[in-house]
C-alpha cells in the first residue's frame, strides 16, 4: 500500500504568520521575544529611506535628521533613496519591512494622505507605517522661470487668464503636494494650466531653469530663488518664510485658506514596530530638533521645525487623509 503524500507546507507572509499563531494562543513566546529586542534597539545600523531622488527636500531632510538620530541613538543611520511612483516605492519597501526599527521612512504628507488615491501603493497609510515623529512644516515658494513677464501673483493669473492653457506647471508626480497645490491655485485664481509631472523635485526645478516649464510650489526652490535663476511669487505655508521676508504668503490675495496641510515630513516605522523602538526614536529625534544647529539646518530647507508625538501625528495623517480624499475628488485629480 502506497504512503499518504505528505501535506503540503503553505508560506505564509510573516504577519500573517504571526496572526495566525497569535489565533492559536502561541505568539506570547515571540511578543516576549520582540520585547527583549526592544530593550536593546538599536544594535545594529539604521536605513532611512528616502522615497525621492537626490537633491529633493525629503533627501535634505533626512541626511540632516540623520546625524542627529546617529549620535543620539548610537548607531550608524545611513540614509538610502528609493525613487519612484510619486514616493511610494519607498514607503512600500518600508511599509513591508521587518517592524524592528531599523528601516524608517521620511514620509510627506503627499505620500500618506494623497498617493493611496491616486494608485495602488501596496500599503494602508493608516495601518503599515506607524508614525514616530514630525521633522516640521516644509514652506514652498510659488515660483516661476524668470522669462515670464510677471512679477507678482496678481500679474501671474491676469497673464494666465489671458492664454487659457498657455502655462504649465511642474511638480514633483502626479498626485504630489505640487501638484494638488497648483491645481488648487488654477481652480481659485480662475485660470486653466497644464500639469507636468516629473520624477521628484530635481528635474522638475530643471525643468523651470531650462524654460520647459513655467510654474513650481514647492520647498526645493528656495536654492534657485536665492541665486536668482527663478523668481518667486508668493509663500505656501504658516506665515512668512523668514528666510523670504518680501515675499507675501498666499493667503495674503484670499488663496490658500482651505488648501490641505500635506506639505510636511516624518518620520515612520513598518506598522506593528514595538512601542518601546517608537518612544526611543521619538526622543532622539525631538532631541535633534532642538539643536541649533539642526534648526538651522532645516530652515534652510524650508522647514518649521515640530517637534511632536507619534499619537499626535497618527491623528493628523488620519485627518488628512480623509480631507485629501474629498479635494482630490473635486479636482478630478486621478
Amino acid at each position: 500500500m502506497a504512503e499518504a503524500p505528505m501535506p503540503r507546507r503553505l508560506a505564509l507572509p510573516r504577519r500573517r504568520f504571526l496572526t495566525a499563531l497569535g489565533t492559536a494562543g502561541l505568539a506570547a513566546p515571540l511578543i516576549g521575544s520582540r520585547k527583549a529586542h526592544a530593550q536593546d534597539y538599536p544594535s545594529r545600523l539604521i536605513r532611512y529611506v528616502v522615497p525621492y531622488s537626490p537633491g529633493a527636500t525629503s533627501d535634505g531632510t533626512a541626511r540632516v535628521m540623520a546625524r542627529p538620530l546617529a549620535a543620539r541613538l548610537g548607531q550608524e543611520v545611513v540614509v538610502e533613496n528609493r525613487a519612484g511612483a510619486g514616493g511610494s516605492v519607498g514607503a512600500r519597501h518600508v511599509a513591508e519591512s521587518e517592524p524592528d526599527g531599523y528601516v524608517l521612512l521620511n514620509a510627506s504628507g503627499g505620500i500618506l494622505s494623497v498617493a493611496p488615491y491616486i494608485s495602488p501603493v501596496g500599503y494602508d497609510p493608516l495601518k503599515d507605517l506607524a508614525a514616530v515623529a514630525l521633522t516640521g512644516e516644509a514652506y514652498s515658494l510659488v515660483a516661476i522661470n524668470n522669462d515670464l513677464p510677471v512679477t507678482s501673483l496678481p500679474e501671474l493669473v491676469a497673464f494666465a487668464r489671458a492664454r487659457p492653457a498657455f502655462l504649465n506647471y511642474a511638480s514633483a508626480g502626479v498626485g504630489s503636494t505640487g501638484q494638488i497645490r497648483a491645481a488648487l491655485l488654477a481652480e481659485q485664481a480662475g485660470f486653466q494650466a497644464v500639469h507636468v509631472p516629473f520624477p521628484g523635485s530635481a528635474p522638475a526645478i530643471n525643468s523651470i531653469l531650462a524654460g520647459n516649464c513655467h510654474i513650481f510650489i514647492d520647498p526645493a526652490t528656495a536654492p534657485a530663488v536665492r541665486a536668482g535663476r527663478m523668481r518667486a511669487l508668493a509663500v505656501v505655508g504658516p506665515g512668512r518664510w523668514e528666510d523670504f521676508p518680501e515675499v507675501p504668503n498666499i493667503t495674503e490675495f484670499g488663496i490658500g485658506e482651505d488648501w490641505p496641510a500635506t506639505g510636511w515630513y516624518g518620520l515612520f516605522a513598518p506598522g506593528g514596530t514595538p512601542v518601546p523602538v517608537i518612544e526611543r526614536l521619538n526622543k532622539a529625534f525631538n532631541a535633534g530638533l532642538a539643536d541649533p544647529e539642526i534648526a538651522t539646518a532645516l530652515r534652510r530647507l524650508g522647514l518649521k521645525p515640530e517637534p511632536t508625538s507619534p499619537e499626535a501625528l497618527a491623528r493628523r495623517v488620519a485627518a488628512e487623509y480623509a480631507a485629501s480624499g474629498a479635494i482630490l475628488k473635486r479636482l478630478g485629480i486621478t
